[in-house]
């Protein structure tokens, strides 16, 4: 790998902050020294967002002094051990490779193939487990049993086609149905799979197939691709083997993480010999824990340089790459540890599950009960003929009989409705390019209750802007930045002259910045005494451009040296820039902005570009003046300190300052007093912004000189080294600064997110947020998202690590009603490790929750946790591959197709592009989903009913004898070629409009309850049936006492008839399919008189005599029923009925 050199990030700095995030997130306390660091990037100003109390870290001691001995052991540890250490989630075996790939090619069998997989069957278990899964419902078991009775032949009634046939289609359908979805998952597996990687090779480069990487390759990584598989950093770009990785499709972080490349590699002069070394390379047997790896390269020979020992080198997580990461600069390349199944990703992934929505649950319900009727109506048919001869086969005969009771055309009808609904939703141009990949739930999305979502990338970009800059007396906005640069060319232009001048005298002050007594005009009031604005805004922004953690490049990927400082110039050339924290970049990207650009950085200096003295007219292209800065000291934000300073020494000037950012509550008791700072921030704070103190003060080099002295003594401290270093820097620096302003950064939601989340908290939607961030960090968003209303309490719980202070915490929360409460990952895993159901029965009530520092495993603990205390429906909603296990687990997963991968997209039941598409997916199509579904269920079942109630007339009135009164193609056309398209055409009805659907949320709310089909729907179709099916059969016996011979026909066609017409009672909305199906079966049903001469006397039917005693059947049974639901419009119409 070519040695281009990138300009160096703090990386020391970087190690220092990152380490005490290691600690806490892998549950130890122990310290760990510097070459074991686990550098997970806790160097984030984004945190310092909201004031809160919440939890402090334990701090890092940096050197190996202070190890105790667990941690030393544990750094030391010899590789037999390792392998013996078990750990949560661990699973096969600790590993020893060869480092070379030319002497692991024949062990590379050994593990899983690098795929992804999210398909359910194979070719061996797709008909097992389809058969199982349908004939584990009651439903389908009793039909089955039914079909094969028929091959009894004492048992047979009518045509062995009438049983076997429907369940065979039913069977058939549902096999097609997922093999469809199946094959759907597979190929976008397939998709995935076949990404295209570079695989180092002894001969050069080859491209390779994501599926074909295997452990111990070498992969090359190029910027902004996605990492395949687990791997060992052994080379970057950078000179000195840094690199930064996003992982936010990991563990749902914002921050960028820093890694570190294994030394000897790196060193190495090109990425080929890698060829020439000979040695090993341990790892820990795979486990779910991404914050945490331990391993060893060996390196026995090819190092060159006369070495005799094998190295070895101790690994930890700071030098991985774990796949489903995306690297962030430069190039790498890596050493594959895991794979497949084995990584961490797939590790903190759950497999997919089949779905079974609730309406299906409850129609399986109902069939039971059917079941019951059934039986007991065969029982009393066998009981009024007095138990006659062999009674128990008439009993069968009769079971069999009545078997339309439970119709089994219902599952053909409800999966036809599930497609009809799925292919609403993907054709719906208002959520283009939605899909749909589980067509088995979509009525599942009419009675979510709980909405569970993450943060990064499904309510927000991930990009964020610095909205505010307050100083005091003046406060400036994107819109009037344009005022901050003017006052910056004016504050420059009066003490250096133009900027042509400009540039020669900053070169002359720099070549004389070491004397104090030569210190040219731009250096006068930096002092505290009151200066003119233009002066208060350039000092503002220069502490801006210098306080932070930024490395800069030029957009073209060069390293950012096209300036030269002997001349004081540079030229203006866009920049490009990396850090750990996403609003440290907006911050710079703002002073950049405005005029001041961060040029450079090293290891010890700072390099500022002043664009702001660029005439107008120059279009932003030419030359500007430089400002060079020594660092001095640099102190990382932490989560215990809560800010972040530097100290820098001006070339120009000479001049030290300390310059500090930080949260509000911290930054307070530090600035000098003033009186505007609370006030803003609490505006700030609302408007759901990040706020950022800034304070800076003035060091003379006696007084700089001071605190050197002392806080070089407290870094040699053997004891409590933490605690000093920490108080030389409160005593000598942390007093008195300077209040130079407040800045306000705001993570840019998606489109429409606050409007979406009205609509579902006014639809009775509770909605939690899980995520991997920071506390600050998500309670910002879920103020500035709308997710915590104006007014409402945000209640913080973190920081509880025993079970004592979280039963207080839960005791607090039982008297609080209506607030939102932000609880951390570590008090949320002792919530669930003590007191897990009155966690979730307090937090269930809730208004709203916000889950930080969530792992994938915890995201779907609490899925499961809400689904068995609450009995409700759950969604799940995220855009990244830490959201997998969350999307699987919830009763509908959703998701979102995201900026660094199609992970949770693929593996989700729905995927749509915009969180803001979840308002229509679920108050329009899950409506009308459920409803129709609902609908449908129960006419199909009345269909059923009813002419089972006309056989046990017609029993009745035949001597108990079970004889079918409707046989052959009459029972298989009644529920086919004449009702089947009519009741079907339901699927089209709707109970209100879109417009009202979307207009008034609260609508929803009603479906949640479950009214539109349950027990007392069902008993009301069941006395409509009974009423129905006795009046068909009873008057058309009583009309027709003389030609009792047609009476099948008689009753068949006022059957046709009745269910026609109570197709049309039940719609609300007529389409102009409806009226072509209700027509077009009647007239099938008139031509087939003539068809089927067997089962209809022509002759006959043509009498008026027929045709009026027809007609009066047909009224008895469905006019009083018309009567009945006009009165109840009238008197008791239902909600939505008023709207319309």
């Amino acid at each position: 790998m070519s040695k281009r050199r990138l300009p160096a990030a703090r990386l020391g700095d970087y190690m220092a902050a990152e380490g005490q995030g290691s600690s806490r997130r892998t549950g130890r306390e122990e310290e760990i020294p510097m070459h074991r660091l686990s550098i997970n990037s806790r160097a984030s100003h984004e945190s310092a967002g909201m004031s809160s109390t919440f939890s402090i870290d334990t701090p890092l001691m940096a050197a190996t002094e202070d190890l105790d001995e667990a941690a030393a052991s544990r750094v030391n540890m010899p590789p037999l051990d390792l392998d013996a250490q078990g750990s949560s989630g661990r699973r096969g075996k600790a590993r020893t490779e060869p480092l070379n790939p030319q002497d692991n090619a024949f062990k590379k069998s050994r593990y899983p193939a690098n795929v992804v997989s999210n398909n359910k069957y194979n070719i061996i278990t797709f008909l097992p487990l389809v058969l199982f899964e349908q004939f584990k419902f009651f439903f389908n078991l009793y039909f089955l049993l039914v079909a094969l009775s028929q091959f009894v032949p004492q048992l047979r009634i009518g045509y062995l086609f009438t049983y076997v046939g429907p369940l065979v289609f039913v069977l058939a359908v549902t096999m097609a149905k997922e093999w469809h979805d199946d094959h759907a998952r597979r190929k976008r597996d397939n998709e995935a799979n076949s990404q295209r990687y570079t695989r180092l090779t002894a001969d050069g480069c080859e491209s390779i197939a994501s599926s074909k990487i295997r452990v111990g390759d070498f992969v090359l990584i190029e910027k902004n691709q996605r990492v395949p598989a687990d791997m060992v950093l052994l080379r970057t770009t950078e000179t000195s083997g840094a690199c930064f990785v996003r992982t936010d499709q990991l563990d749902g972080e914002t921050d960028w993480k820093l890694r570190i490349a294994v030394p000897p590699t790196q060193k190495l002069g090109d990425n080929l010999d890698l060829f020439s070394l000979h040695g090993s390379v341990y790892a820990d047997a795979p486990h779910k824990d991404i914050y945490d790896f331990v391993g060893n390269l060996t390196i026995d020979s090819g190092l060159g340089g006369g070495a005799a020992e094998a190295v070895t080198v101790p690994l930890g997580a700071e030098n991985t790459l774990w796949a489903n990461t995306t690297l962030a600069s430069g190039s790498a390349v890596g050493y594959v540890v895991y794979t497949g199944r084995d990584t961490r990703a797939a590790m903190n992934t759950g497999h997919a599950k089949t779905k079974v929505g609730i309406l299906d649950s409850e129609v399986n319900r109902l069939s039971k009960i059917l079941f019951v009727v059934t039986l007991g109506l065969s029982l009393a048919m066998v009981a009024l003929d007095g138990f006659k001869a062999v009674w128990y086969v008439t009993l069968f005969r009769f079971l069999i009989l009545f078997s339309s009771i439970i119709p089994i055309s219902l599952r053909v009808n409800l999966d036809m409705g599930k497609s009809f609904y799925s292919m609403g939703i993907e054709r719906d141009k208002e959520i283009a390019g939605s899909v749909v990949r589980n067509s088995m739930i979509p009525e599942e999305l009419g009675r979510i209750e709980y909405c569970l979502t993450d943060k990064t990338g499904t309510l927000t970009r991930n990009e964020m802007e610095l909205k505010r800059v307050h100083m005091g007396v003046m406060a400036y906005t994107l819109e009037t930045s344009d005022e901050v640069t003017r006052h910056l060319r004016t504050n420059l232009r009066d003490r250096v002259g133009t900027a042509a001048d400009g540039g020669g005298e900053l070169a002359a002050a720099a070549a004389d910045g070491d004397d104090a007594g030569k210190q040219p005009a731009l250096a006068r009031g930096h002092g505290k005494a009151r200066r003119d604005m233009p002066q208060r805004v350039f000092d503002m922004v220069e502490s801006l451009a210098l306080c932070h953690n930024v490395t800069p490049a030029e957009e073209s990927g060069e390293a950012s040296g096209t300036h030269d400082a002997r001349a004081g110039v540079a030229v203006a050339k866009p920049m490009a820039y990396q850090a750990s924290s996403p609003d440290e970049v907006a911050i710079v990207k703002w002073t950049e902005h405005v005029g001041v650009v961060l040029a450079e950085r090293t290891l010890t200096t700072m390099t500022l570009r002043l664009d702001a003295l660029m005439p107008a007219a120059q279009g932003g292209v030419g030359t500007a003046p430089l400002l060079a800065y020594d660092i001095l000291q640099v102190f990382p934000f932490t989560s215990e300190s809560k800010r972040m300073g530097i100290v820098v020494r001006s070339r120009l000037t000479g001049e030290i300052h300390f310059i500090q950012k930080g949260a509000d509550a911290v930054m307070a008791r530090i600035v000098e007093y003033n009186d505007w700072l609370d006030e803003e921030c609490g505006n700030m704070a609302r408007d759901g912004l990040r706020t950022l103190v800034v304070g800076r003060k003035r060091l003379t080099r006696q007084a700089y000189a001071r605190f050197e002295d002392a806080y070089a003594r407290a870094k040699v401290a053997v004891v409590g080294r933490a605690d000093a270093m920490r108080q030389a820097v409160a005593e000598h620096l942390e007093s008195d600064l300077e209040l130079l302003g407040l800045t306000g950064v705001e993570d840019r939601l998606q489109d429409h997110v606050r409007a979406t989340l009205e609509l579902l908290g006014n639809a009775g939607v509770r909605v939690w947020m899980l995520t991997g961030d920071k506390v600050e960090t998500a309670t910002c968003v879920a103020v500035s998202a709308r997710l915590v209303r104006r007014g409402q309490l945000v209640h913080v719980v973190a920081g509880l690590r025993t079970a004592h202070e979280v039963n207080a915490a839960l005791e607090t929360l039982r008297t609080l009603s209506d607030c939102c409460v932000v609880i951390d990952g570590d008090s949320l895993q002792v919530a669930l490790d003590f007191f897990r159901d009155e966690f979730v029965a307090v937090a269930a009530a809730l208004p709203a929750v916000v889950c930080c520092r969530c792992s994938p495993t915890q995201k779907a603990d609490i899925v499961r946790l809400l689904q068995r205390h609450t009995r409700a429906r759950v969604l799940a909603v995220g855009d990244g591959g830490n959201d997998v296990s969350m999307i699987q687990a919830a009763d509908v997963g959703v998701g979102l197709v995201g900026r660094e991968g199609k992970q949770a997209s693929l593996a989700a039941d729905f995927s749509v592009l915009q969180f803001s598409y979840l308002g229509r997916l679920l108050l329009w199509h899950g409506r009308n989903s459920y409803k129709r579904s609902a609908k449908l269920a129960q006419f199909v079942i009345h269909r059923g009913l009813i002419i089972s109630i006309m056989q046990v007339v017609f029993s009745a009135l035949f001597y108990f004898a079970p004889i079918a009164l409707f046989q052959g193609m009459l029972l298989v056309g009644y529920t086919t070629v004449y009702t089947m398209a009519p009741v079907f055409s339901l699927v089209l009805d709707r109970d209100v409009s879109e417009d009202i659907a979307m207009l008034y949320p609260e609508l929803y709310a009603e479906l949640t309850k479950g009214r539109a089909l349950s027990f007392k729907t069902f008993f009301m179709w069941l006395l409509i049936s009974i009423y129905q099916g006795g009046a068909l059969m009873m008057i058309a016996v009583w009309l027709f006492d003389t030609e009792f011979i047609h009476v099948v026909s008689i009753a068949f066609t006022g059957l046709v008839l009745n269910e026609l017409l109570m197709v049309a009672l039940e719609i609300r909305t007529w389409h102009r399919w409806m009226i072509w199906s209700i027509l077009g079966s009647l007239a099938i049903y008139i031509a087939s008189i003539w068809v089927l001469p067997a089962y209809f006397d022509v002759s006959f039917i043509v009498t008026p005599a027929f045709v009026w005693k027809t007609l009066v059947i047909t009224a008895v049974s469905s006019v009083p029923l018309y009567i009945i639901k006009l009165i109840r419009r009238i008197y008791a119409p239902p909600a939505y009925a008023k709207l319309t």
